[in-house]
């Protein structure tokens, strides 16, 4: 039998391959797990250093070596989902770095099991 799968944030082969294009174009990047305002609950691209995250903002883990955070009382939310990071065609988020690219980040989720969430606690 194979092990869980406990990492909080997780990204398929499209999401990863768009990560290190945009790497490649803009150095290294963050991502941060949008709330829902402006661009709906996209998880946002941005360089590293422009966007901050503070005591506010929990750190998920990395995809393709980019840091995923998302906001304390989002998690509070989320905390029993595993987010899977996909692309999808259409427009990304305003300020998010794949917008005009033809691509967007799209969150996917799934419930960890009740024997994951024991295990993560």
């Amino acid at each position: 039998m194979s092990e869980p799968d406990l990492r909080r944030v997780t990204a398929t082969d499209a999401a990863l391959e768009l990560i290190k294009d945009l790497v490649s174009q803009n150095g290294p990047v963050l991502f941060h797990q949008s709330g829902g305002c402006c661009d709906g609950s996209s998880p946002m691209c941005y360089g590293q250093g422009d966007f901050l995250t503070g005591d506010s903002d929990v750190w998920l883990g990395s995809i393709g070596d980019a840091p995923f955070y998302i906001s304390r009382p989002q998690f509070e939310y989320w905390r029993h989902t595993q987010l899977i990071i996909d692309v999808v065609s259409g427009r990304g988020g305003m300020f998010s770095l794949e917008n005009g690219s033809g691509r967007r980040f799209l969150t996917r989720s799934r419930l960890f099991t009740d024997e994951e969430a024991a295990l993560l606690q």
